[in-house]
C-alpha cells in the first residue's frame, strides 16, 4: 500500500506492478532495453499515481543541474534587468534554470554569493562584478572547481575567462568629443573607481578626447564615486563651491548625471545653456526627465544574450578555455536636450 503522505517512488510503482523497480527505473528514463508495451505499462501507472521524477537526484548523478549564477551589482538598473532578460529568454530555451543574484556594490555580499552559487553545483557562472572588486581571487579559484565564467559589462582581467563588453573607451570618447563640439571647456568627469575596468576605459577616453581637441586635462575636474543620484548631486556641489568653472559634464552613468542636474537646477544654473551633460547606460528615465539626458547605449538585452550563449557553450565543451573570448559591442550616443545648444 502507498504512503499517502510521501511521494510516489520507482518502487511503489514497481510493487503496484509486481515488476522488478530497475526496469521502472529504466522505462521512466526511455531505455531502449525495455519493451514499447512494457514502458507505455509502466508509465500509464506513474502517472496513475502521481510519481514525478526528482530531476535533481537525476542531475546531480549525470553531475549537471541544468541551473546558471547570474550575478549583478543591482537588480533595479535598467541596464541590469534588460541584461537579465536576454539571459533568461536564451537559458530557458537551452533548458536551463537561472538563479539571480545582487552584490549590492559589495566585494563581501559578492564573494558570498559566488560562493554558494559554486556549493550548490551551478553548471555556470555569468557576472558583472561590484565595484569594489579589485581583488578577484574569489574568481580565480572557480578555474580549479571547474564551473565556467563568463563576464558582462563589469569584468576582470583574468586568463581565461570570456567576457561580452561595450567599447567603454569609445563610448569615453563619443560622449567627450561630443561635448567638446557643443562648444565645451571645462569639462568635468563623475567616474566610477578607476580600478574597475569600465570606470578606467570610460576615463581614458575622456582623456583621449581632450588631448585630440587641444585641451588640457585638469585633475580637480574628475570625481570619482558610487555613482548614486545622491553621488553625482554631491560631486557637482563640491566642485561648484570650489568656485571651478564647468561648462560641460560626462557622467559614467545616467543616475549620477540627473543628481547634478537637480543640483544645477537648484542654483539657478541652466542645463545645456551654461552646463551640458552627457551621461551613460541611457536608463529610461533619462528619456522622461526635463531636460532629457544625452547618454551612451549600452544594449543590455543584447549584452545578456550573447554571454549566455558565450556560457552555454563553454557547459557544452566542459572545459574552461586556456584562453578567454572577448566580445566587444559597438556604443551609440543619443543625443537629446541636455546638450542640444544653439
Amino acid at each position: 500500500m502507498i504512503n499517502k503522505i510521501n511521494k510516489p517512488t520507482i518502487h511503489d510503482i514497481a510493487r503496484a506492478l509486481k515488476i522488478d523497480s530497475s526496469t521502472v527505473s529504466r522505462a521512466l528514463n526511455n531505455s531502449p532495453k525495455v519493451k514499447e508495451d512494457t514502458k507505455k505499462i509502466i508509465l500509464a501507472k506513474a502517472e496513475e499515481l502521481g510519481y514525478q521524477r526528482n530531476l535533481l537526484a537525476s542531475n546531480l548523478r549525470k553531475n549537471i543541474t541544468n541551473t546558471i549564477g547570474v550575478v549583478v551589482p543591482r537588480i533595479s538598473r535598467h541596464f541590469f534587468s534588460s541584461a537579465i532578460q536576454g539571459i533568461e529568454e536564451t537559458a530557458y530555451q537551452a533548458g536551463y534554470n537561472v538563479i539571480i543574484c545582487q552584490s549590492l556594490d559589495q566585494l563581501d555580499r559578492e564573494r558570498k554569493i559566488v560562493d554558494g552559487l559554486v556549493s550548490n553545483r551551478v553548471d555556470g557562472l555569468l557576472i558583472s562584478v561590484s565595484m569594489e572588486t579589485i581583488d578577484y581571487n574569489h574568481l580565480e579559484v572557480l578555474k580549479r572547481s571547474g564551473v565556467p565564467l563568463v563576464f558582462f559589462d563589469r569584468h576582470c582581467q583574468i586568463p581565461g575567462y570570456s567576457s561580452v563588453i561595450i567599447d567603454d573607451f569609445k563610448g569615453g570618447f563619443d560622449a567627450t568629443e561630443h561635448l567638446i563640439l557643443k562648444g565645451c571647456k571645462n569639462i568635468v568627469h563623475f567616474s566610477g573607481p578607476l580600478e574597475v575596468e569600465i570606470y578606467k576605459k570610460r576615463f581614458e577616453g575622456y582623456q583621449a578626447a581632450l588631448s585630440k581637441y587641444g585641451i588640457s586635462f585638469n585633475s580637480e575636474y574628475i570625481l570619482s564615486s558610487r555613482l548614486m543620484e545622491k553621488d553625482g548631486y554631491e560631486c557637482i556641489e563640491k566642485l561648484l563651491e570650489k568656485g571651478l568653472e564647468i561648462d560641460g559634464l560626462f557622467s559614467s552613468n545616467d543616475l549620477a548625471a540627473i543628481g547634478a542636474m537637480k543640483y544645477l537646477k537648484e542654483q539657478g544654473i541652466k542645463t545645456p545653456e551654461d552646463v551640458a551633460i552627457v551621461g551613460f547606460s541611457n536608463e529610461p528615465v533619462s528619456r522622461v526627465i526635463e531636460p532629457s539626458i544625452t547618454t551612451i547605449d549600452q544594449s543590455g538585452f543584447e549584452m545578456g544574450k550573447l554571454a549566455i550563449d558565450l556560457l552555454l557553450e563553454h557547459i557544452t565543451n566542459k572545459s574552461i578555455p586556456k584562453k578567454g573570448q572577448t566580445i566587444i559591442l559597438e556604443s551609440k550616443l543619443i543625443e537629446r536636450d541636455s546638450s542640444k545648444r544653439k
